[in-house]
């Protein structure tokens, strides 16, 4: 089933390419709820009170509302670009690697920030980012940012891992055994810009000036980099809760992960921690866009609007351990999130975060890049030992 759904997600990701962003019509105008929304969204990011009672931004938004929130889950980004593609969805939580996809291919319409009463409390950082903004045409509202972080088993590391060298390299771990079948890696596709961070620090001679953007000598250093890799891990991961299973039950001490895994894993007293090593990390800006053939439009900017509330935004902020779009989250005191927490989660280290983005042919640092279509097919290659 795996490879199947990645043989659709690669030519989904094609085919996402082949049309060029247009202005579609938008709303101008709000009408009554349909009675429901149905979005595509990352693992912990809506919340009903199922997994944590004391998180829980949908139930109040359906009383009010009228709208019920049918929730379909997805690990990677790859799968919302399918999913989205597929259709039958009005809204999707989309990182960098996907938004701008997701434009390209007409599979979401623009916003009319007019109809979103607070997108003037939006992190002016956020508001206009190129992942959702198109010749001045914003393609979403922003929702959630923050880093791609290494979790570690703090009873094999005593001190925090100073670099990524440890989920690349073989190398024996502070408890005196190797690492091999002791880490993971992601299982996606953009992982590759993962690969290219660490030789940005680690090899300069290389030249790489961004992750996403790397010509065919750098590009084929970094395929070099995660073949050695692939022998080192135990399981590329997609899911988030199988991954925290992992680091429980199966011997797993180190891994690039989400602050999510970390604070659920740290909530259950696991011996886990997180850092940004030395090479620093990429990381998501993510966006709520909406469908261009949205069934429930309406619903749809009654939701959008419901995730720029600062309670919503503080308490999402907590559980996810990531950073809000709307600053007042951090210190207005109608959630559980406080400046302190916000400067925890990295709130000023927006500038030294390389976010996800989709890599195109056509590149800033050096003209010509190679494209993410050979990212899915090459890395499809890597998890299958070519």
């Amino acid at each position: 089933m795996k490879s199947v759904l990645k043989s659709c997600t690669a030519m989904a990701v094609i085919l996402s390419f082949a049309g060029q962003a247009t202005t579609a019509e938008m709303l101008t105008k709000l009408g009554d709820g349909e009675g429901q929304v149905d979005i595509v969204a990352w693992p912990g990011y809506i919340e009903r009170g199922e997994t944590d009672p004391a998180f829980d931004w949908v139930t109040k938004f359906e009383e009010a509302s009228g709208c019920k929130v049918n929730i379909k889950t997805a690990n990677t980004s790859d799968e919302m670009v399918a999913l989205m593609n597929e259709g039958g969805f009005d809204l999707v939580t989309a990182s960098g690697d996907a938004s701008l996809r997701l434009i390209a291919g007409k599979r979401v319409q623009p916003v009319n920030v007019d109809l979103v009463p607070s997108w003037d409390t939006v992190d002016d950082r956020l508001k206009s980012a190129p992942w959702h903004t198109v010749d001045g045409t914003h393609y979403g509202v922003p929702y959630m940012w923050g880093p791609n972080v290494l979790m570690y088993n703090t009873e094999v590391f005593k001190e925090a891992p100073p670099s990524w060298s440890i989920v690349f390299e073989e190398t024996d771990l502070p408890d005196g055994k190797s690492n091999v079948g002791r880490v993971q890696a992601y299982d996606g596709p953009i992982h590759v810009a993962d690969a290219a961070n660490y030789l940005m620090a680690n090899k300069p001679e290389l030249g790489i000036k961004s992750p996403y953007e790397l010509n065919e000598d750098q590009y084929k250093a970094a395929l070099d980099l995660l073949r050695a890799q692939r022998k080192l891990v135990s399981r590329y991961w997609h899911d988030a809760f199988i991954q925290m299973d992992d680091f429980k039950n199966e011997g797993v001490v180190a891994s690039g992960s989400w602050p999510f895994q970390v604070n659920i894993l740290k909530s259950e007293d696991q011996p886990v921690a997180s850092t940004i090593p030395a090479e620093g990390a990429t990381g998501w800006a993510d966006t709520t866009m909406m469908h261009v053939d949205a069934e429930h439009p309406n619903c749809a900017y009654m939701w959008m609007e419901h995730t720029l509330s600062s309670n919503l935004q503080s308490d999402l902020s907590v559980w996810f351990g990531a950073n809000p779009s709307v600053p007042a989250a951090c210190t207005d005191g109608r959630g559980m999130q406080t400046a302190e927490g916000c400067a925890t989660n990295g709130f000023e280290d927006f500038e030294k975060i390389k976010f996800w983005q989709t890599p195109v042919s056509k590149c800033e640092s050096q003209g010509t890049c190679v494209p993410y279509y050979r990212w899915v097919s090459d890395y499809i290659g890597v998890i299958g030992g070519r």
